[in-house]
């Protein structure tokens, strides 16, 4: 294959010299190769002049061929080249994936018709260097080797329920006072909303409703009335700008954590990745204004923390 090119660049080029410059490579090295295949196939394929060299009969007609096999394999790559920037290829957790960014990607794809999204929900942190994934949603520090991490909005999380249930929420604040109905979310999030407070323990075990595997499924069991959940008011900020829930509780408690949109650090001049990298932070930014006053009660709460001994 490698004499074959050097042949096919030299006979479209008309020189040994154009061709190991377009290749990389040395005039020597093309000659050497297209003396190597002269010699398999028996055939002399260039008259080599004094300061030129031009195609011999049998020549030219093996360079129509290779020439056109070549072009059809740039074109096919170029295709290939295509379709890969009009897919991307999304991985995220299933809370965010779900509750904010589905909804939303409709105004993507506005934007993009181009663009063709898959989007694969996990609570798995997916490699994102085998090719399956483009990019990613991540929850945590930002800092994952070999990634490229755009923070979206901070994870914080505060008592949610619906309007029914919120006198029998009146009591919420104190981990030891007995509730009506139960709290439902995970547990060590509601330890650390009560030590952010200044509490040592938290709640008994008897307070817990039914355990669900992810924040929207505790979600969707605090929106049936079934109890007091603790999560994102950015997350779920459509739910309570439609008043089918609401804070249970002023407190808003930071997890120390974040929302990243991340990507290999070696794809990101890739175009697909900008674009949706680029619109993603401005719904996180629109996020992030709609949810100030929680974000900002979370940054003192969290500032407060660190100043202590």
């Amino acid at each position: 294959m490698a004499s074959i090119r050097a042949f096919e660049a030299a006979a479209r080029l008309g020189s040994f010299t154009k061709a190991g410059q377009e290749l990389g490579t040395s005039s020597a090295s093309v000659s050497y190769h297209v003396r190597q295949l002269e010699m398999q196939i028996g055939v002399s394929l260039f008259r080599r002049l004094a300061h030129r060299v031009e195609l011999t009969e049998p020549g030219a007609i093996v360079a129509e061929e290779a020439s056109r096999a070549f072009a059809a394999l740039r074109a096919s790559f170029a295709r290939a080249a295509e379709t890969e920037e009009g897919r991307l290829c999304l991985t995220t957790l299933p809370t965010i994936g779900t509750s904010w960014l589905t909804p939303r990607l409709g105004l993507f794809r506005a934007r993009q018709p181009d663009i063709r999204l898959e989007l694969d929900l996990s609570d798995t942190a997916e490699d994102l260097s085998g090719g399956r994934f483009d990019a990613a949603i991540r929850n945590g520090d930002g800092k994952w080797p070999g990634l490229r991490a755009t923070a979206l909005f901070p994870s914080i999380f505060m008592p949610l329920c619906t309007p029914p249930l919120r006198d029998a929420a009146c009591d919420i604040g104190n981990p030891s006072a007995p509730l009506p109905v139960p709290r439902l979310g995970r547990a060590d999030w509601w330890q650390l909303w009560y030590r952010c407070q200044g509490f040592d323990a938290g709640p008994p075990e008897s307070s817990y409703g039914t355990t669900l595997a992810t924040e929207y499924l505790d979600v969707a069991a605090a929106l049936a009335g079934h109890g007091i959940v603790i999560a994102s008011p950015i997350l779920f900020r459509s739910e309570i700008e439609a008043g089918r829930l609401v804070p249970a509780h002023a407190f808003v408690a930071p997890s120390g954590r974040a929302f990243w949109f991340v990507y290999p650090v070696a794809r990101q001049r890739s175009r697909k990745i900008c674009l949706f990298r680029d619109w993603v932070c401005e719904q996180a930014a629109a996020a992030r204004h709609e949810a100030a006053e929680q974000i900002a009660r979370a940054e003192a709460v969290a500032r407060a923390m660190m100043a202590l001994p």
